[in-house]
């Protein structure tokens, strides 16, 4: 792969300044790394505090958070199919436009987040029962969802603006907003879980007020700074409600494929968590401490993947597309060095993991083995999510990434995993390892279609922004 990218680097003979790639690349990573790190703490923290109360507390948050990352994926689709645009029209200085992508990501991602806070408000134990038949876990997670379902509105429309931001260069204020909602997490978490400073000891229910409480301070400093800091692209309430048809054809086209995406994506993860969910406790307790693990190592790598698709929208909607085409080579040499990186994390954070953590003996042996599943499978991981996510969608190519997620997940993962779990009977370790197989399938797929460059596209128009609102 690497020969191939180096060939064909050097037959293009265009006089890029390397050096000031990497500092416009660092520039956007940086940011958004600490924004991925800060993001993870916030989670981390629940599983943290929680393993230290007990394995059914922590696993009843943990499966409740499911619902939540549903939501977090269809949320990412819409701000993804928007970014895919914002950015091309980005880089050909079409900020009208922008905006008016904007409102429709507010339209639709609050929608989103108010069928999501309804169904965890009224039906908590429904959801919980798809994930887990331990009474006791379920009772911890409804108690969960019963607070935190009120923070999916204001996430929403947080995460639907600070994506955008991040498409149009503005990155650094999702880092402030991120970190000052980490802090607030802490406080609140650490005391009324543990009820300091004479507050009751609240447990579960503790950690979901932190929760709601911290989103609500993101929704805070985001409004100050659209309204007093932000004169570039701004929102308006006009544009939420009166959407133009070309520009929503155009939308739909691009983002309906990662929506879908994404959500098939999280149905997917969640369906591999509901699996894991019915082997036991033990299993359910590892399984929260991996995947912390692994966004912990992938933080940069995610940054990466981001940084790929606004720098690459940009120089395509600059109709620069050789440039685009070395550029991306770069992102996906980064991505791989990443990984490995994240690799070697996973594996030394391990034994700290099972040191600090209340598990119990069986739940600390499977935890060894899924960091060092976890470990592969973040390489990999690294190297599709730049592509898929970064490289393919920045040039509108959206429905590959659709066609290999149903196909590897659902067409492979899952349904042998399950068959291995249920009908098999199969041990522990055996069904994490082939649950955990489907970013190892997809890696000669997302090769293949990067060099056949079918992901190179302009999808902007003319004259879009014409019209002015005051």
């Amino acid at each position: 792969m690497f020969r191939r990218l180096a060939k064909e680097e050097k037959d293009n003979n265009l006089n890029i300044n390397w050096t000031n790639f990497y500092k416009s690349v660092l520039a956007l990573v940086v940011p958004m790394a600490l924004q991925n790190l800060i993001n993870v703490g916030v989670t981390a923290t629940d599983v943290v505090m929680l393993g230290t109360v007990g394995e059914k507390v922590l696993s009843g948050a943990s499966l409740a958070g499911q619902v939540q990352f549903i939501m977090t994926l269809i949320l990412f689709g819409i701000t993804s199919g928007a970014t895919v645009l914002t950015a091309q029209y980005w880089g050909k200085g079409d900020t009208r436009t922008i905006e008016k992508i904007l409102g429709m990501g507010l339209l639709f991602g609050m929608s989103v987040a108010v069928l999501f806070a309804v169904a965890a408000l009224t039906i908590p134990e429904v959801l919980m029962s798809v994930y887990t038949s331990d009474p006791e876990v379920i009772k911890e997670g409804v108690k969960y969802l019963r607070i935190v379902g009120f923070s999916y509105i204001f996430m929403a429309f947080t995460q639907v603006y600070l994506y955008v931001m991040r498409s149009i260069e503005r990155v650094v204020i999702a880092t402030i907003v991120y970190l000052f909602s980490l802090c607030n997490n802490v406080i609140i978490n650490a005391t009324l879980i543990y009820g300091l400073f004479g507050f009751p000891k609240m447990g579960v229910q503790g950690a979901a007020i932190g929760t709601l409480m911290s989103r609500v301070l993101e929704v805070v400093i985001v409004l100050w700074y659209a309204h007093f800091k932000n004169k570039v692209v701004k929102i308006r309430l006009y544009d939420v409600f009166h959407i133009n048809k070309t520009l929503l054809k155009d939308y739909l086209v691009y983002s309906m494929p990662v929506v879908i995406n994404e959500l098939m994506w999280g149905l997917g993860s969640s369906a591999n968590t509901a699996i894991i969910g019915h082997l036991g406790s033990a299993a359910v307790a590892a399984n929260s401490v991996a995947q912390v693990a692994r966004q912990l190592a992938q933080v940069v790598v995610f940054g990466i993947s981001n940084a790929t698709a606004i720098y690459l929208g940009k120089t395509i909607g600059e109709q620069k597309f050789e440039h685009a085409k070395a550029y991306a080579k770069r992102f996906s040499i980064l991505s791989l060095l990443m990984g490995l990186a994240g690799a070697g994390v996973i594996l030394i954070s391990a034994p700290i993991a099972n040191a600090t953590m209340e598990l119990s003996s069986q739940a600390q042996k499977y935890l060894l083995f899924m960091f060092f599943v976890m470990s592969y499978f973040a390489v990999a991981q690294a190297v599709n999510t730049t592509l898929v996510v970064g490289t393919f969608r920045s040039g509108g190519d959206t429905k590959f990434g659709l066609a290999l997620d149903v196909g590897t997940m659902w067409g492979f993962s899952i349904i042998l995993g399950a068959a291995a779990a249920f009908i098999f009977d199969c041990s522990v370790p055996v069904v994490y390892a082939i649950l955990m197989s489907d970013e190892i399938v997809k890696l000669p797929f997302t090769i293949k279609r990067f060099f056949s460059y079918k992901w190179l596209k302009n999808v902007t128009r003319d004259n879009l922004g014409a019209e002015t609102v005051s």
